[in-house]
C-alpha cells in the first residue's frame, strides 16, 4: 500500500508497510500515481511486464518523453526490489501473537484526586466526580497502587505513575508520601519509578515547583492559548478566568526546567477552530515544548467538533506546519506532539499494531483503588477490572483489550496512517460506538492530516 500527496510544494509518498518516504518531482509522482491505477498486483515482476510499459506509454505519452517514463518506471522497479516502495504486509501474520502475547503492567496513571478548583466547560471527568463523588485517595489505598505495579511488572525494571484528577495538587501531601515511599520500594526490588504530574496550576507554587524539579520526569501544563479562549472553557466555579494565575507560574516552571521534560497541553474546541494562533501563543510565551488536543465530545455540545470544521482544522495544521519550518529555520524552533514523528525507528511492532497498552500495561486507579483500563473509561462499570486489593478479577477486559488492533478495526485496515495510530484511541471508539473496535471518524481525518504535515516538515528540515 503506497499513500501518496502534495503539500507545501513536495511531492510525497509513503510505502505504508516499510515506512519508506520518498520526495519526488513531478514526473515521478505522476508515474506512481498511474502504475497505482494500471498495476493492481505491484510486484516486481508484474513491474516489469512489457504491458506495464505499454500501458504506462499510452497513458501518459503525450504528457511526458517516453524515454523519461522508462527511466522513472526503471527507478521504482529498482525501489521495489529493495523493499521501498509497493511492499507487502507483513504484520498482519503477527495478529495472533499480539492477541496471546504476554503483558505486564508498567504504568499507572494514580487518580489522586476526584475533585477541581476549575470548572472546565469540556471536561470528561466532570469536574473530577467521573460520573461518582468527589473523592481524595488516601495514601494506604496510594500505596497499594504501587504494590501491585510492582507486583506485576514481571522483569521490568522502569515503572510509571502519573498523578491525575481531577486536580493532584489538591492532595498534594499523599502526592509527596508516595513519590517517597516509591523511592523506598525501587531500592528493594530493583525498580526505578519515572513519576509525571498532570496539573491546572492553579495551586503550583515554589514549594511545590522544588519537589517537581526533583521528582518528576515529566509535567503536564494545562493551558488552552490566549487569554479569551481559554477563560471562556477553563474558569472557576465562579465564573472567572484563570489565565492570568497560571500563565506565570507555568512561565517559572519550564524556565526552571530548562524547557525540557513538560508539555504545556491545550485543548482546542469549535469556539477557537484558529488553533495554530493559540500554539503561536505558547511559543511567543517563551514555552517550547506542547500540544494541542482536538476536544472529544458528541455534537449535542455547542464546542464539539463537526465534521464540516475539518476544511478548517487542516489548513491550521498546514499553516502551522509552514510556521514550525519558518521558526525552526530562524533558530527560535518549538516542539509540537502531534508533529513529532519517528521514520527511522518508530515503536515496536506490537505498537504499531496494538497501541497505547491501555487495558493490559497501563491502567487507571480511582481514589478509593478501583482498576480501570485507562483514565477516560473510569466510572464506567462495565470496564471496572479489579481493585488494588484483590489485583485483576476480570481478566477477559483484558483480553479483550489485547485483541484490539488495526486488523480487528475495518476502517484502519486500508487507512495509510494506521502504523502511526495504531488505531487510535479506544476510548473515543466506546464514546462514539459503544465498542473499542471501532474507531472515532473525526479523530481519524485529523491523525491523518497530522501525519501528512509531519512527513512535509521532515521533508523541509531535510533540505
Amino acid at each position: 500500500m503506497i499513500h501518496q500527496y502534495q503539500n507545501n510544494g513536495y511531492n510525497i509518498i509513503l510505502d505504508v508497510n516499510s515506512g519508506a518516504v520518498h520526495v519526488v518531482d513531478q514526473p515521478a509522482y505522476d508515474v506512481i500515481q498511474c502504475l497505482t491505477e494500471i498495476n493492481p498486483r505491484h510486484t516486481v515482476d508484474s513491474l516489469k511486464e512489457k504491458q506495464t510499459q505499454e500501458l504506462l506509454i499510452e497513458r501518459m505519452g503525450e504528457t511526458y518523453d517516453p524515454q523519461d517514463l522508462k527511466e522513472i518506471l526503471e527507478d521504482v522497479i529498482c525501489l521495489t526490489e529493495n523493499g521501498k516502495l509497493y511492499t507487502e504486509d507483513v504484520f498482519e501474520a503477527y495478529v495472533g501473537d499480539v492477541k496471546k502475547r504476554k503483558t505486564v503492567v508498567k504504568a499507572l496513571c494514580l487518580h489522586i484526586a476526584h475533585d477541581c478548583n476549575l470548572a472546565c466547560k469540556y471536561c470528561f471527568a466532570e469536574e473530577g466526580e467521573y460520573h461518582g463523588r468527589r473523592a481524595l485517595m488516601s495514601y494506604e489505598v496510594g500505596k497499594k497502587a504501587l504494590d501491585f505495579l510492582i507486583a506485576n511488572s514481571g522483569s521490568r525494571r522502569n515503572l510509571e505513575v502519573d498523578f491525575f484528577g481531577g486536580e493532584p495538587l489538591m492532595n498534594w501531601q499523599v502526592v509527596k508520601d508516595l513519590v517517597a515511599y516509591g523511592r523506598e520500594q525501587e531500592k528493594l526490588h530493583d525498580k526505578h519509578f519515572r513519576f509525571t504530574l498532570t496539573t491546572n496550576g492553579v495551586l503550583l507554587n515554589d514549594e511545590i515547583q522544588e519537589f517537581v524539579n526533583r521528582e518528576m520526569d515529566n509535567v503536564v501544563l494545562s493551558l488552552d492559548g490566549r487569554k479569551d479562549v481559554h477563560d471562556n472553557m477553563r474558569p472557576f466555579r465562579n465564573g472567572k478566568g484563570s489565565y492570568d494565575l497560571i500563565v506565570p507560574k507555568f512561565q517559572k516552571l519550564a524556565e526552571s526546567r530548562h524547557q525540557e521534560k513538560y508539555y504545556i497541553r491545550g485543548t482546542f474546541t469549535r469556539n477557537n477552530l484558529d488553533f495554530s494562533e493559540d500554539i503561536l501563543h505558547f511559543a511567543d510565551l517563551g514555552f517550547e515544548q506542547m500540544s494541542m488536543e482536538p476536544v472529544v465530545g458528541p455534537e449535542t455540545d455547542s464546542y464539539a467538533i463537526r465534521e464540516e470544521d475539518l476544511p478548517k482544522i487542516f489548513s491550521e495544521y498546514d499553516k502551522l506546519a509552514r510556521t514550525m519550518i519558518e521558526r525552526e529555520r530562524e533558530g527560535k524552533g518549538f516542539t509540537f506532539f502531534h508533529f513529532m514523528i519517528d521514520l527511522e525507528g518508530g515503536p515496536c511492532v506490537y505498537k504499531r499494531l496494538s497501541g497505547c497498552g491501555s487495558g493490559t500495561e497501563y491502567l487507571a486507579v480511582t481514589p478509593w483503588g478501583d482498576l480501570y483500563p485507562c483514565h477516560q473509561f473510569v466510572g464506567e462499570e462495565g470496564f471496572l477490572m479489579g481493585n488494588v486489593d484483590d489485583g485483576i478479577v476480570k481478566p477477559e477486559i483484558a483480553d479483550e483489550f489485547r485483541s484490539c488492533s488495526v486488523y480487528t478495526k475495518e476502517k484502519c485496515k486500508n487507512c495509510f496512517a494506521k502504523f502511526y495510530c495504531s488505531g487510535g484511541c479506544m476510548a473515543n471508539s466506546f464514546k462514539f460506538h459503544g465498542t473499542i473496535h471501532d474507531t472515532y471518524e473525526v479523530g481519524c481525518e485529523m491523525q491523518r492530516k497530522r501525519v501528512e504535515c509531519a512527513i512535509m516538515m521532515k521533508a523541509a528540515l531535510a533540505e
